[in-house]
């Protein structure tokens, strides 16, 4: 499959236009317990300024500027923005595109974006954008989803589908890029011009009562893993279901599965 950035860009702001208004009471379980990380990798301080890009429900921005930090945040979802600018209505949340920042040179002590850079059609497009419009010594911060063999609940989605169901029916474009491994980030870091960069795993627990709230929230709240499990049929996607909750079943904790995920940090300086 050929690799089309328009086409990219398309599905992908299809799928955050209608996954926006549900993505809080979803997948933002998911991601909620990096962001905090996020923040310590970008040395995140009171009175920095700080940008949000691809910020979604504004979840990085709102705790950066608990922290006392100037937070803005930017989505190219308008629907996102919407979301982001009544939970958050003391933050400016505007719509742009992450590959074309509406934003002077050196505007930002910071930069961070939560989840999001994987979702850009041209990564490197974005973070060389990130890097100019930091000041000298600013820093860039994202998390990224690990691999599946890294990330458990993607594994057990995956794991059920291949043998319930079809891993190739989303009619889904290439990505811009694969940015599942740490080496992957820190190309990417240092191709933008990034110094002292890093990359490391990082992990948490997603709690769910069973498999069927998983595959709910996935669907609600994400893109391309949404594609690939409304493209199941329904009586392969009931397998999916009890494949996953039989598999899951060692996570559980009480009356709740505590699935371990986990995300690629990566982090990188602005050198003068």
């Amino acid at each position: 499959m050929s690799f089309e950035p328009e086409a990219v860009r398309t599905f992908e702001h299809a799928g955050w236009q209608g996954a926006a208004d549900r993505y809080q009471s979803s997948f933002a379980h998911a991601t909620a317990p990096f962001v905090a990380r996020l923040l310590d990798g970008a040395k995140i301080r009171r009175g920095a300024r700080v940008l949000d890009v691809a910020c979604g429900p504004g979840q990085a921005a709102a705790m950066a500027a608990r922290r006392g930090a100037m937070a803005q945040g930017l989505d190219f979802s308008a629907a996102m923005v919407r979301v982001a600018r009544a939970a958050h209505p003391e933050i400016i949340v505007t719509e742009g595109d992450a590959e074309n920042l509406s934003y002077p040179d050196g505007s930002f002590d910071a930069v961070v974006s939560n989840f999001g850079m994987h979702h850009v059609p041209r990564p490197e497009r974005a973070l060389a954008e990130c890097r100019r419009v930091l000041v000298a010594d600013g820093r860039v911060a994202f998390t990224v989803w690990a691999a599946p063999s890294e990330n458990l609940a993607w594994s057990l989605v995956f794991d059920a589908i291949r043998r319930h169901g079809d891993l190739r029916a989303a009619n889904a474009p290439a990505p811009g890029g694969s940015f599942n491994q740490p080496e992957d980030c820190l190309r990417a870091l240092e191709a933008a011009g990034f110094a002292d960069c890093r990359a490391d795993v990082v992990r948490a627990d997603w709690l769910l009562p069973d498999a069927r709230a998983l595959i709910a929230a996935l669907s609600a709240g994400t893109v391309r893993m949404a594609a690939l499990i409304a493209a199941q049929k329904p009586s392969s996607l009931a397998a999916v279901v009890a494949d996953i909750d039989s598999h899951a079943e060692r996570y559980r904790r009480g009356d709740r599965l505590a699935i371990p995920i986990a995300a690629i940090l990566a982090h990188g300086l602005r050198r003068a």
